[in-house]
């Protein structure tokens, strides 16, 4: 059995990474690597701008040290690659982050290392791609030199109730061996237990799934509350009386954006197309979610003319734009469909949400973030994401940001339908 007290690295340290390392850290002698320079002084400060970890729990880590130079990976035994894995503008798999960090893992691998792959792919990505490139930067040869690994990360942003190290851990191994190497390794941090896949690829598929099945059955709830909103039917009313049913499944409609249901989805469905079979279900109801944000538009704009509110001269108030309630996360925020699209045709639209940075809403959006709503100002208002200051605001003061005549429409059905004027 290969020496688990050997210093690891973690490649990449976001939502993914960062926890990762806080815990591995608090047991074994860990490298947070990151190219990110800003990144790594924010966290040697101990302070983490994605509030995923406390700084007592930085702290806490006494074993973790966090750098951007590539020289201290050298020494390591396990490489964990928690990179980002976006979709391009085409929405096709964007590879180019976990092949960078394989070309630089490359690098510092020797004999007997093992390289674990945490990044969501699409089955087959870590030996077809990764691993190819780990054997031409190290010269070692692949299960004899070196051996691989894939954990499906299933880190949720935001949520403080499912750590790290409270959610099972999936794992697997090139090799028999290695399979038990990577999953002794994982277990000794996971309080939650693991369980060992019989194949990386099989690993690289259940992770995938994970979130094709979430969005497929909140494109299906999405679809539902459109075709009530035909009936004059209020959505969550039909839920809640149909939740009384022992085995229906609790989902709610809503705009389905961030770094993994989003994205997800579409890494199968390139790699079912590459096989020779196109995805029906799958593209149906990433599509259908994709599209929400322009549908909340044109319901909002409807209900402006309803009420006899030109929109063309109306002021707008967007309330959120994070991906999700209770989190800073702005990735592949669908709110921003929704803004992009409702503000062609009305006088002005207004962002807020205090979760959210406003340089980094500028840089990746050029969307400017308001300080707070103006007062008797606006002529609709959208709660777009669920954030507790939404909810403890009460839905009375949310009002007075908007004119006598104002329209609220609520996605989430955070509030009631009475003291609202649409909701999903």
């Amino acid at each position: 059995m290969t020496d688990l007290n050997k210093e690891l690295a973690i490649i990449g340290l976001g939502y993914v990474g960062l926890p990762l390392a806080v815990a591995f850290g608090k047991e074994y002698k860990t490298v947070g690597f990151d190219i990110n320079k800003n990144r790594i002084k924010d966290l040697s400060e101990f302070n983490d701008k994605t509030l995923e970890v406390t700084s007592e729990e930085i702290k806490s880590s006494k074993y973790l040290e966090f750098t951007s130079d590539q020289s201290k990976l050298k020494d390591c035994k396990f490489y964990i690659i928690t990179v980002p894995t976006p979709i391009d503008k085409d929405k096709q798999p964007d590879l180019s982050a976990i092949e960078k960090a394989s070309e630089l893992v490359g690098q510092f691998i020797s004999n007997g290392d093992y390289v674990i792959y945490e990044s969501t792919v699409y089955p087959g990505v870590t030996k077809e791609i990764c691993v190819p490139i780990l054997e031409k930067n190290s010269g070692l040869k692949f299960n004899d030199g070196f051996f691989c690994g894939y954990s499906p990360e299933r880190i949720n942003p935001g949520d403080k109730n499912h750590r790290v190290e409270d959610i099972v851990k999936v794992t697997s191994g090139s090799t028999k061996e290695a399979a038990n190497v990577i999953d002794k390794l994982y277990s000794s941090i996971i309080t939650a237990g693991t369980f060992k896949a019989s194949s990386i690829k099989v690993a690289e598929a259940a992770k995938v799934i994970e979130n094709t099945q979430r969005d497929i059955n909140i494109a299906l709830i999405n679809e539902l509350s459109i075709v009530f909103d035909t009936l004059n039917i209020d959505t969550k009313d039909v839920l809640e009386a149909a939740e009384t049913k022992w085995n229906f499944i609790n989902f709610k409609p809503g705009l389905v954006g961030g770094h993994c249901i989003g994205v997800d989805p579409y890494y199968l469905t390139y790699k079912a197309i590459q096989s020779g079979y196109t995805p029906e279900i799958i593209l149906t109801g990433r599509k259908l979610n994709d599209d929400m944000g322009k549908y909340v538009s044109k319901r909002t704009l409807d209900l402006l003319n309803e009420s006899n509110i030109i929109p063309k001269d109306s002021n707008i108030l967007i309330m959120g734009f994070s991906f999700k309630e209770n989190c800073p996360d702005i990735r592949n925020s669908l709110v921003y469909d929704l803004y992009s699209t409702i503000k062609k045709d009305c006088n002005l639209v207004d962002v807020f949400d205090p979760w959210v940075d406003p340089k980094e809403s500028k840089e990746y959006y050029d969307l400017d973030i308001i300080d707070a709503p103006k007062r008797d100002f606006y002529d609709a208002i959208i709660i777009a994401i669920a954030h507790q200051e939404f909810l403890d605001l009460g839905i009375e003061e949310i009002r007075r940001f908007g004119k006598d005549n104002s329209i609220i429409f609520d996605i989430k059905s955070i509030f009631d339908s009475n003291d609202t004027d649409g909701r999903l």
